[in-house]
């Protein structure tokens, strides 16, 4: 009995001995790199613990706007500083005479860290010459570095159009299976252009400073401080977006001055096409960006459009022959024949109809083209660049069909084909309203298509993607939008009604005729069927339009979403926007 007992014990020892050794060896040699359900590299974990290290460049590709400025990081000279300086004798004073600072202020900064830290004044990182840096560095003082680091810049350029990135294990592997020396708290792009170009920024590494330390702080092997940085020299990359920082800056300005609640605006050069500056409210939920639908980049989302859409209407009339100069409309009426109690302008021409946004001439109209063929408004929106998508795509090495706006949702016409045979459907939908749903991008694309002759685009919002040295890894090009297209005399035609909005005493855009740029354009109000808990009716409140009219420049296009009328600040930001524009050109001409 005796016997048996002693053997159980034996045995027991001996299997627990048996599992500490497998479980040295997995530590040791097997899961060194991914150890538990965490993933944890042991490795990494076992260097942290005797290192300490100071991180300067993340190593992810940022973003930089068309003429070369940051978007989103800024790199600063400033001065790094290890700790164990404070227990070696070094020539403080020379540093201290390079800095113009007091050698008792860096002793006491000295004296209150424990990790490498970036030298402060007045709580902010003291910012080197590049005459300061290279002296600091002549020096050779273990544990004193001038160099670059990465900050994130204090105020945020076209958050909803960059995006956002995260930490995401999961998606990370999935996304990334061939890429297993990748940490998992890797953060990867989650929205926006982060997402869509995320494979060319995901980080190839960190840049750092690092030495080791023993168990109290100081060196383990002796005062060497090591630079860290990726072996690929070619990254990591930058993403040229086609946005101007400058301009992005007054949109975004104007419509915080005036309080724009949900909406935003999309400012598009007319030469390239491009977007120059795009905004979107409310602003991203950075910490739970899926909590909140509205917070979505609202400007390449399908919205109501209202009267913005009768330019397809107008379009397709003039090149079917639908109207003259000497026809005329009944204005007293609305599209379902009941006499108009807002707006009765009573018998006007095709010009005046469209200046006053006459809702009966384009109802008429619209079911005659359709009559005629029960496509032709989405052809005609397609012509004029206006659906059922806008942005760039196209072959990008391994992508077939690349997408620089992924998230940009299809414009709508018809949500049920058996519309196009009910008069008053089409009516509806002739005027923007029914089904309708265009985004605001989409709607700019149009204004620029229009201010080009009739040539129709895709809409870019990346130029290019360079290398570290600034030499171009790849271009996307300018790319037609499709083959079909409206006439010249028919897009001069378009021009000269745009303008009239604007110039006619009782245009709806007769606002802006007292901006610096002659402005063309068209106003919306649509109907969204929502009220507010004082019966109020929310609108979307549109206009879209380009400058200087004569010899456009810029097309540009604001609404606000689900607004009361009386409340609707659509107008005052198109004005600002176009006036300040002005103004910075005049200051930079």
């Amino acid at each position: 009995m005796l016997t048996k007992r002693v053997w159980f014990i034996l045995f027991t020892i001996q299997l627990g001995i048996a599992l500490l050794i497998g479980r040295i060896i997995q530590i040791q040699l097997v899961s060194t790199e991914s150890f538990s359900k965490e993933k944890v590299n042991l490795i990494e974990a076992s260097v942290a613990q005797r290192t300490q290290e100071m991180v300067l460049d993340d190593g992810r590709g940022t973003f930089i706007d068309r003429n070369g400025k940051p978007l989103m990081h800024d790199y600063i000279p400033t001065l790094v500083l290890f700790p164990f300086l404070k227990k070696m004798d070094w020539p403080i004073e020379k540093l201290a005479t390079i800095i113009n600072v007091s050698a008792n202020v860096i002793q006491q900064a000295l004296q209150e860290q424990k990790q490498p830290f970036i030298f402060m004044m007045n709580n902010e990182p003291l910012r080197l010459t590049e005459t300061q840096m290279k002296k600091i560095n002549q020096l050779r003082i273990p544990g004193v570095f001038a160099v670059k680091k990465q900050y994130p810049l204090e105020k945020k350029y076209a958050e909803h159009l960059i995006g956002l990135i995260r930490e995401n294990p999961d998606l990370l592997r999935s996304r990334y299976p061939d890429k297993m020396h990748l940490s998992p708290k890797t953060k990867i792009g989650i929205s926006g252009l982060q997402g869509a170009f995320d494979e060319f920024l995901i980080p190839d590494g960190e840049t750092r400073l690092l030495y080791h330390v023993d168990g109290d702080g100081g060196p383990l092997f002796g005062l060497q401080v090591k630079y860290s940085e990726p072996a690929n020299p070619f990254y990591p990359v930058s993403v040229q977006t086609t946005i101007d920082r400058d301009l992005q800056e007054i949109a975004q300005e104007v419509v915080r001055e005036h309080g724009l609640k949900k909406g935003g605006l999309v400012l598009l050069d007319v030469e390239t096409n491009d977007i120059l500056a795009m905004v979107s409210v409310p602003e991203i939920n950075t910490h739970d960006p899926y909590a909140d639908n509205d917070s979505g980049n609202q400007m390449i989302l399908p919205q109501i459009p209202g009267s913005i859409f009768k330019t397809v209407i107008a379009a397709a009339a003039i090149e079917q022959g639908l109207v003259s100069p000497y026809r005329t409309f009944d204005c007293s009426k609305t599209i379902d024949g009941k006499p108009e109690e807002n707006h009765n302008y009573g018998m006007l021409n095709f010009a005046d109809s469209f200046a006053l946004s006459c809702n009966n001439t384009f109802g008429t109209l619209g079911k005659e083209l359709v009559e005629q063929d029960k496509d032709i408004i989405e052809k005609y929106a397609q012509k004029l660049g206006l659906y059922p998508l806008v942005s760039w795509k196209g072959h990008v090495y391994h992508f077939e069909n690349f997408k620089q706006l992924p998230e940009e949702k299809k414009g709508i016409i018809w949500h049920d084909n058996k519309d196009k045979y009910v008069p008053l459907a089409v009516a509806q939908t002739a005027i923007g309203q029914k089904d309708v749903r265009i985004s605001p991008l989409a709607v700019a694309n149009m204004m620029a298509t229009i201010a080009r002759n009739g040539e129709a685009k895709q809409v870019r919002a990346v130029n290019k993607i360079l290398y570290k040295n600034g030499t171009t890894f790849f271009s996307f090009p300018e790319q037609k939008f499709s083959n079909e297209t409206i006439s010249y005399n028919t897009a001069l035609t378009l021009q000269k009604l745009l303008r009239s909005v604007v110039t006619h005493e009782e245009g709806t855009g007769r606002r802006f005729q007292t901006l610096p740029y002659e402005v063309a354009g068209k106003s919306g109000t649509a109907e969204t069927g929502k009220i507010t808990s004082h019966d109020e009716e929310l609108i979307n409140k549109w206009f879209a339009g380009f400058f200087p009219a004569d010899s456009p420049k810029y097309a540009l296009v604001v609404v606000e979403l689900e607004q009361t009328s009386n409340k609707a600040v659509t107008n005052d930001v198109f004005y600002d926007v176009v006036k300040r524009i002005y103004e910075f050109n005049e200051q930079h001409s």
